[in-house]
């Protein structure tokens, strides 16, 4: 670096940031308690949302926040976006902010989703020539051009995070900062989506990313951070962070059922983990989203902690209505699955061609004894990953089968 040169801002800079919520208990509840109990003082609990968190994300960066439910993920967004005040630290942004964060913030119910639209707009930062302009881009990116006159209110949540998340992504913002809220679309509109995080990557836009996919990390992060209770844990490379949180939810599941459980066989040393998974292409290639009829393979890693004799491994393809639409395991295909050593691992992987109908397929992994036995399960991840089944031709069905139809005529 020559005298002269300086070195570029930071996009995003938070340093030591606190965020604490009053959570009140047991106090008067209705109206009759209060007038009987006048004295009774209301108490609250402390929740510490968000300790001390110091994070700096570069120009142009991709940044995932990946972490369990209540690890403050969500509450960092919101802090980032000016939502919530702070209790305490500084947060720097330079250059205009897009938030993506919750369902319906800025959207009226009671006005037009066209209204809704240019309003949105305007208060992300467009003036109100700039969101009239750019008004059809916005509209066909939702393709709602029929429901534009429909008050929001009969708007379906899907319907309004394509509208919220067209708008986002019009906003000439430097940064866009996106909640896992994007989940309740639907897959073809979560497919379009993904497609937009390449294009918006490429042209140099900073992207913070909420999300529990680790799948979607790896393919789109530069970086990640994972936090727990509010602190971070790890800040670095998507595989490793995503290696980091699978460790993290073992460990704490584990922990869990001890304390549910009591000596049960939980209580036992661990036997086998399951430290990565997800979907790829038969070449290898990370993937979040598949075309249907396209070929896929489901696969995941573990490793042993204790020797064990022909442990079974299952892996099963779960729909956002929770039914398995596919599974299979390695005693039922395979056979005995062989001995495993102390520190040995093993990598399992299914190839199967894609006849899946549209929608999100979470992936659920399992590693039991050779019987199979659930109350044997050394582990289990029931959302380790997930993927998204898209097509341009929808047959409607429960599964779309290989098949082939013929029409012919006959004779009277």
């Amino acid at each position: 670096m020559t005298a002269t040169e300086q070195p570029a801002a930071a996009a995003i800079s938070v340093s030591h940031l606190s965020k604490s919520f009053r959570i009140p208990r047991e106090g008067a509840r209705t109206l009759k308690e209060r007038v009987l109990h006048p004295r009774r003082t209301r108490r609250f609990e402390l929740l510490r949302a968000v300790q001390d968190v110091s994070l700096e994300l570069a120009q142009g960066e991709f940044h995932g926040i990946v972490g369990r439910n209540g690890s403050g993920k969500s509450t960092l967004l919101k802090c980032i976006a000016g939502i919530y005040g702070t209790d305490g630290g500084e947060i720097a942004v330079n250059g205009r902010l897009s938030p993506f964060i919750e369902l319906g913030v800025g959207f009226n119910p009671d006005l037009t989703a066209r209204d809704n639209v240019i309003i949105n707009a305007i208060m992300l930062g467009l003036s109100r020539r700039e969101a009239e302009e750019r008004f059809d881009r916005i509209v066909a990116f939702a393709e709602l051009e029929e429901f534009m006159e429909l008050k929001l209110k009969n708007y379906s949540s899907g319907m309004q995070v394509r509208l919220a998340f067209a708008v986002a992504i019009q906003v000439d913002a430097e940064t866009l900062l996106i909640d896992e809220v994007l989940a309740v679309g639907d897959a073809a509109f979560q497919e379009k989506c993904y497609a937009e995080f390449t294009r918006l990557r490429a042209a140099g836009r900073t992207i913070v990313f909420v999300t529990h996919d680790m799948g979607a990390v790896k393919r789109f992060c530069d970086r990640a951070t994972l936090l727990e209770r509010g602190r971070v844990v790890q800040t670095g490379q998507p595989a490793a962070i995503a290696h980091r949180y699978n460790e993290l939810n073992y460990s704490l599941v584990r922990s869990e059922a001890r304390q549910s459980h009591g000596p049960a066989a939980l209580r036992r040393a661990p036997v086998a983990a399951i430290i990565d998974a997800g979907y790829e292409t038969p070449a290898r290639e990370p993937l979040v989203a598949l075309r249907q009829r396209e070929r896929c393979c489901a696969r995941a890693r573990i490793h042993f902690h204790a020797a064990v004799e022909n442990p079974t491994f299952a892996l099963a393809l779960m729909d956002d209505a929770g039914q398995v639409a596919f599974a299979t395991n390695s005693a039922l295909t395979l056979g005995p699955s062989g001995a495993f050593q102390a520190g040995e691992r093993a990598e399992v992987r299914c190839q199967f061609e894609n006849f899946l109908p549209p929608g999100r397929y979470r992936l659920v992994v399992s590693v039991t004894a050779k019987d199979g036995s659930a109350a044997e399960a050394y582990d289990l991840r029931e959302d380790i990953a997930s993927i998204i089944v898209y097509s341009e031709a929808v047959g409607g069905g429960a599964m779309d089968l290989p098949h082939s139809l013929k029409i012919e005529r006959v004779e009277r």
